[in-house]
């Protein structure tokens, strides 16, 4: 595997760090007549995770005094659980060799009891702060760090009329975004999925780094695009899988807020919505439900495409009874899946018999994966050069 991939800073940053120097600091008091050197210096620190050339995957642990440690991946491409052996000064180690390349959620086990690692990347995801890794492979370029122009990552407050908090939101702005006073940019709202939040898509999404490397290679349109927590629960409501009135808090407070704060072209042509998973359904709620007044564009990412919502969370069939309109207002209908997804077979078949009988126009993309972060980060790709055209 090239050391210039598995040595980017991209897979190794994360909430806490943005450049992990895997370094800890000894304070040697032993001798006090010895030179400040000898006393307070710098050691190497294992990383929790490292990747070998060969691809095998290091995984270390500090834990002295402990009985057993474990590691195990949570289900898709790292179904595993792996025995941890001590090696020396309080440090337990195992190199696992057959874990797929992918985006890995993942946990420790110290002499039971599930735990995380302080030694490797943290991110919240599955409801919890929770560690990850990442195995690149070798197309997995187009989402590092490189020496191009940077957009800018903004954090953005705004008051939710459903809910009554503060919300916020993650905004990237284009390169040269503040350079040129005079040009208004197009918009692209996209969603996180279950048990994930507006983070998401930045830390391990690498949506940022997505854009900057398309923008750079001149295959996507400059756009500000905006990361929200899908979370607008009613209170006294019962908190079902559709998480409250997110579309309304989309629609009626974080939209108008964008357009009055960043300089937007504050029309339907020039707004798009996606998601992933959870995420993927309230973009495709909201797209369709306001395709006439705010969306002409929608990225559904490893979510169901079918009108009608899981549980009956809604229904959406009117809106394909009208091709010739659906496809004069949606310009871009993108459907994604990995193939080892439950959803995969049944989003091709329906959009494929929706273009025979209806005419109804959509994009859909697959590549192998599981329902991850690895297949999210392509379909992005895939999206964003398509919008704005």
């Amino acid at each position: 595997m090239k050391k210039e991939i598995i040595n980017n800073q991209a897979l190794y940053q994360h909430m806490l760090f943005f450049d992990p120097l895997n370094k800890r600091a000894v304070f040697n008091r032993s001798n006090e007549d010895a030179d400040i050197a000898e006393r307070i210096y710098y050691v190497d620190e294992k990383p929790g995770v490292r990747i070998l050339e060969n691809g095998d995957v290091e995984f270390n642990y500090y834990a002295p005094g402990a009985k057993s440690v474990k590691v195990k991946g949570i289900g898709g491409s790292m179904p595993q659980e792996y025995d941890m052996e001590p090696v020396g000064d309080g440090y337990w180690q195992v190199v696992a060799k057959d874990i797929a390349p992918g985006f890995h959620y993942h946990i420790y086990i110290v002499d039971g009891v599930q735990t995380t690692n302080q030694l490797a990347p943290y991110g919240y995801g599955c409801f919890y702060v929770i560690n990850f890794f990442e195995k690149p492979d070798e197309d997995s370029d187009f989402f590092l760090l490189h020496d191009v122009p940077h957009g800018d990552i903004r954090m953005e407050l705004y008051k939710s009329s459903v809910t009554g908090r503060i919300k916020a939101a993650w905004v990237y702005t284009p390169p040269g975004y503040d350079q040129n006073v005079d040009k208004r940019y197009p918009v692209l709202y996209i969603q996180h999925g279950v048990g994930e939040n507006e983070t998401g898509w930045i830390w391990h999404g690498k949506l940022n780094y997505i854009a900057d490397n398309l923008l750079a290679e001149g295959k996507m349109e400059e756009m500000i695009i905006v990361m929200n927590s899908g979370y607008a629960f009613v209170p006294g409501e019962k908190y079902m899988f559709f998480p409250g009135e997110f579309d309304s808090e989309l629609v009626n407070d974080c939209i108008p807020f964008i357009d009055s704060k960043y300089r937007t072209l504050a029309d339907r042509e020039h707004r798009a919505v996606a998601g992933l998973s959870l995420g993927s359904a309230q973009a495709y709620y909201s797209g369709i439900t306001h395709m006439e007044d705010t969306f002409s564009a929608i990225g559904i990412f490893s979510g169901g495409v079918r009108p009608v919502g899981m549980f009956d969370s809604y229904d959406l069939s009117w809106a394909f009874e009208d091709p010739e309109k659906f496809n004069r207002l949606i310009k871009v209908f993108f459907v994604s899946a990995g193939e080892q997804e439950m959803m995969y077979e049944s989003n091709k078949e329906f959009l494929q018999r929706m273009k025979e009988e209806k005419g109804i126009n959509s994009v859909f993309y697959s590549r192998p994966g599981y329902h991850e972060w690895d297949v999210w980060r392509y379909s992005a790709r895939e999206f964003l050069q398509l919008l704005f055209k």
